[in-house]
């Protein structure tokens, strides 16, 4: 063999002991990159379909008056009102009117109150990337919170507290950030301590509290609640 053809093959042997070493490298990283950090299972990819939305209903007077079943725009929701003067929750506002949408109001409440939506054929899966956006608008220290209904009958409030006086503000989260304590739905009042991992895979009612009595007519203490969308897995009952 020819010294050029010597040389020629030696090259060829080293590039091969070159790129396997590059592959025995990369396969690790590769495994820790879909891994994640410490070994967790990686994040879910994508953000979850809308899977309701509420964005209420004036009736002929368009006047403030308390909210029924009649307010709500999505027919495949049922509403619930929850606290010792729940039915004092009002539904006010004006269609279009981005200073004034139709929206709840719980100044009237003389305790805490709460409203929630239950779907008529799915329980919702709000594991994963989850979250809910909503148009709200507080007076006072006033803020509202998110809640669920467990499949197995559990209420749950989270920490998430939305509120400020200045306008309307939409916002939306992810429910796997929020940190949720038990709640004592008839008086819509916090019960125990923090419940650690709670089963969000089937979720029976979803909506938002105030934990605080409303202050009347008038600047004070209330929360608004216009528009209310949910993103999550539909899960027939």
């Amino acid at each position: 063999m020819s010294r050029l053809s010597t040389l020629a093959l030696t090259v060829l042997i080293s590039l091969g002991f070159a790129v396997s070493a590059l592959a025995d490298q990369a396969a690790p990283a590769a495994g820790r990159q879909g891994r994640g950090a410490q070994g967790q299972a990686p994040r879910p990819a994508g953000r979850p379909a809308l899977l309701f939305k509420e964005e209420w209903k004036q009736n002929e007077n368009n006047d403030e008056h308390p909210v029924t079943q009649q307010s709500i725009a999505n027919p495949d929701l049922e509403l619930k009102l929850y606290g010792p003067s729940a039915k004092e929750i009002q539904l006010t506002g004006t269609a279009n009117n981005e200073t004034n949408p139709i929206h709840v109001w719980t100044g009237m409440c003389t305790s805490p109150c709460a409203v929630a939506f239950r779907h008529k054929t799915n329980l919702a899966d709000l594991s994963g990337l989850a979250r809910i956006r909503w148009n709200t608008k507080m007076s006072g220290f006033h803020t509202v919170r998110p809640i669920v209904k467990l499949a197995d009958g559990t209420w749950l409030i989270g920490d998430r507290a939305e509120g400020t006086a200045t306008d309307w503000i939409v916002s939306e989260f992810n429910l796997s950030e929020v940190r949720w304590i038990r709640l004592d739905v008839a008086r819509v009042v916090t019960t125990g301590s923090y419940v650690a991992n709670p089963d969000l895979t089937k979720v029976d009612e979803i909506g938002f509290a105030d934990l605080m009595p409303g202050s009347g007519h008038g600047q004070g203490g209330w929360s608004d609640v216009a528009q209310f969308e949910v993103y999550g897995k539909a899960m027939p009952r």
